[in-house]
């Protein structure tokens, strides 16, 4: 079982760079598949996603995708939110945190769908307040750590559909929101008895050997390729999610 997690821990990694989320829209279903319930899958993710995200948002920086302005407000609003994770988790039935996550996955898959085309480099501004900003992470950051996945998946789609983000800058932004939420649900999963801290190690520090590689190849990759690369993502997801809530 330990060397299944350290490989799964490398894909998830590579996975987190190239794409900018915290590894657990491909983590949950997984470990699902190797036989862990619902709500362990959640606490291993989550620990992954803390590694992940600190040296994913670390390289980002240093190569100038990231916005830390822009991404201290939302991520202080997701930091907020995620600290009702251990509660939600603890209160809510499996089949229904099952049924959310496919719900996040879909809603993203069509915000993707929907976002016109933007050539780098685009305006990374826009007319939002940093209250508004903070408290839109809050809602991601509470229900997306939940279900066992950082809130980047729900995020970018967003920053590129609806505030006009490029699509690194976003995927950046993403990346440097896990940070945040994951470590707040770390704390919160952790006080409910939520998380297997040997796998979720096991898992986290593995996935450091492929998040450098993923950044580097997001780098050398165009928009639209990115983006296709995605949707593809997200529709593998959603497919695994449906069969499992709908046992088929």
């Amino acid at each position: 079982m330990e060397m299944e997690l350290l490989l799964t821990g490398v894909v998830i990694g590579t996975l987190s760079g190239f794409f900018g989320i915290g590894g657990g829209t491909i983590l949950v279903p997984v470990l699902i598949m190797m036989g862990y319930d619902i709500k362990s899958a959640v606490g291993i993710s989550v620990m992954q996603m803390v590694f992940s995200s600190l040296y994913g948002s670390w390289i980002n920086h240093r190569k100038g995708f990231l916005n830390l302005r822009e991404g201290m407000v939302i991520g202080f609003g997701g930091f907020a939110g995620a600290l009702g994770s251990g509660w939600l988790v603890s209160a809510v039935d499996e089949i229904v945190l099952e049924s959310m996550f496919l719900a996040v996955i879909g809603f993203a898959l069509y915000r993707f769908f929907r976002a016109p085309e933007y050539t780098e480099p685009e305006s990374d501004g826009h007319d939002l307040s940093p209250l508004v900003l903070a408290g839109t992470g809050a809602v991601i950051g509470l229900f997306s750590i939940s279900m066992g996945i950082g809130g980047s998946i729900l995020l970018t789609p967003i920053l590129v559909g609806l505030l006009h983000y490029p699509l690194k800058k976003a995927v950046s932004a993403g990346l440097f929101f896990v940070v945040f939420s994951s470590v707040s649900g770390f704390i919160s999963l952790s006080l409910a008895g939520q998380v297997d801290y040997l796998h979720g190690f096991i898992v986290g520090i593995a996935s450091l050997a492929g998040v450098y590689g993923g950044i580097h190849l997001a780098s050398l990759t165009g928009h639209k390729k990115h983006k296709k690369a995605l949707v593809v993502l997200y529709v593998v997801i959603l497919a695994m999610m449906a069969k499992k809530v709908l046992g088929v």
